[in-house]
Order: structure tokens, then sequence, then C-alpha cells
């Protein structure tokens, strides 16, 4: 009989890459992962794992049981939400993973009409970038996430189901007073001389900036990194940087100036689940309120496609 809680560590293993990984995940030690894996090579009588030296890999059984696995949980999950919610009630947990952006504008509006709508409904909302979201997705960490598939740092297979959502501006970010406010569009060009904030190395909006200033000629001169929109505003407020955002991250608190780029660029937003999965009840619930959303007036709509997508290099 297969263990549940073993399958979900071996699924982890092979998205993750090692033992330690894992455990840091599941606020276990490396010891107990190491032990509940080889108790699971002894249920299977197979050998799931090549050691070498304190390095661990699946061997073909090892992934083909993993991916398995993960079907698996993903089917007990869905049986026990059935099982709960015979009145077609949505119940139980569903783990959300949306990037910075989508936070304020659709997750937590979201829960909040879910709260209304469906009480016995648990929603855990995860901050989850891009580069971030999709490993979590397919490693189970979350159910649903609301990302961009511009990103090509990941493969959208017949795993995953996608679902358009909208899409969103890139915007030039300006202090009020810049000379650049002036104008309705700004060709990046003329930012060849500017200083700018930016996003964590390797993230979606740092790889995209670097590839715009590139396409225009220049190298961008970076002051700051923050992982956090919010920061970033505050240092353009402040006259030191400009810097290139989504339409979404700028609310109108902040005392800057916002202007499409020339020519536009915007990224596509998509919710994306495992593909199956919105049979249960608590999932297709999430999916249909995240859609529902009320006018959010930078975001289009799915089947408009203003200016040209833009996509990062491959890794």
């Amino acid at each position: 009989m297969l263990n549940s809680g073993r399958l979900r560590l071996l699924s982890l293993l092979e998205t993750l890459g090692t033992v330690r990984a894992v455990a840091e995940t599941l606020h276990l030690s490396a010891s107990t992962v190491s032990q509940q894996l080889a108790v699971l090579e002894t249920e299977t009588r197979s050998r799931l794992l090549e050691r070498t030296g304190r390095q661990v890999r699946l061997t073909p059984a090892g992934l083909l049981l993993a991916r398995r696995g993960r079907e698996i949980l993903d089917r007990m999950a869905e049986a026990e939400a059935e099982l709960q919610a015979l009145n077609d009630e949505p119940i139980g947990t569903v783990r959300l993973g949306a990037f910075q952006s989508a936070i304020h504008t659709l997750a937590v509006p979201a829960a909040t009409r879910l709260a209304t709508t469906h009480p016995r409904l648990r929603l855990e909302l995860i901050e989850s970038e891009p580069h971030e979201s999709g490993p979590a997705l397919r490693s189970g960490e979350a159910d649903v996430i609301v990302t961009t598939t511009d990103y090509t740092g990941l493969s959208w297979g017949a795993d995953l189901e996608v679902i358009p959502l909208g899409i969103d501006p890139i915007v030039l970010v300006l202090p009020r007073e810049h000379p650049l406010a002036c104008r309705t569009a700004v060709n990046l060009a003329a930012c060849a001389e500017e200083t700018w904030a930016g996003d964590r190395p390797r993230s979606y909006m740092a790889e995209l900036t670097v590839r715009l200033c590139r396409e225009s000629g220049f190298e961008p001169r970076v002051a700051c990194r923050f992982s956090n929109y919010l920061l970033a505003l505050r240092h353009v407020e402040s006259g030191h940087s400009i810097a290139l955002l989504p339409a979404l991250a700028v609310t109108p608190d902040h005392d800057v100036v916002t202007r499409q780029l020339s020519p536009p660029v915007h990224r596509n937003i998509t919710i994306v689940v495992r593909r199956g999965t919105t049979r249960r009840a608590g999932v297709h619930a999430v999916v249909a309120a995240l859609r529902d959303h009320p006018e959010i007036p930078v975001l289009s709509a799915p089947h408009q496609r203003p200016g040209r997508e833009q996509h990062p290099p491959m890794p």
C-alpha cells in the first residue's frame, strides 16, 4: 500500500532536487526525509534513488513514481473534497500562488468574495513570482496560480491547464517632475542615461527590463533591487530612479506618473492549474472567483492584444 506522505516526499524531491530542500520545505530534518524515502523503496520493492556521496537522484523508477504520485495525490485530494462536499459546497484548503501585483488586485478580492459565498472553503494566499509559481504548482505546494505565460523559464506542458485572465501593460514609472513626464508615450532610448530601480536578479521583471533596455541600445544602470514593488515605487518617488513595472503594481496612492512605452509592451495574465484539478469543488470555486473579478481599468480583456508581447531570453 502506497503512503501518500511518502509519495509527496518523492514528488517534491523530483521538483526541488535535494533532500535538504525537501526537508526545509516541509520543516523536517534531512534524516527524516531520507528514512521515509528508504521506507518507500522497501514498500515498492524498487530502487527509487541513486546515491553519489551526499547527493541523490531519481532512477527511472523513481521518476515514474514521482510523477504518478503527483497524479495520485491530486486524485486523493479530489476524492476527499467530493466526500466532504456531497452537498456541492466547496470545503477544505486551496493554496493560491500569485505574483505580487496580483495579490491586492485579484487574489485578495477573490478571497473576500469566497469568504461570503463559500465560508467553509479556506483560501491560503502565497506570494509567488512567475519563476517560482510554476514549480510550486507542479510540486503540489500550490493548487492554483496567477502568473504570466510570457515567462519562458518554465515549460507549459499538457499537464497544466492555462486559463487566460487579461492583459497587463508594462509602464515606465517616473518621478512626478521628471522631464519625460510631459510625454504621453516614451521610447526607452530616451532613458539611456537614467538610473533604474530593479527587481531581483533572474526574476521576470528584471529580465524583461534588461532585455528592453538592450533592445533600445543601452545597458540599464541599476541603483537598487527590491523584491517589493512598494519599495521600488518609494525609490522612484524620491527622485533617485525610474522603473519599468506592470501597470497592476502602480496604485493611485504613490506620487509617481506612469507613461506607456513606445512601442507598447504588455504581459499576458493567466490562471494555471494542474490539468483535471478544476473538478475539485474548491479549486473550481477559486478559479471562478478570480475570473469573476470587478473591473480593473489597467487589465484588458484576454482576447485583446495591444502592442507586442515580450519574452525574456531562455536561461
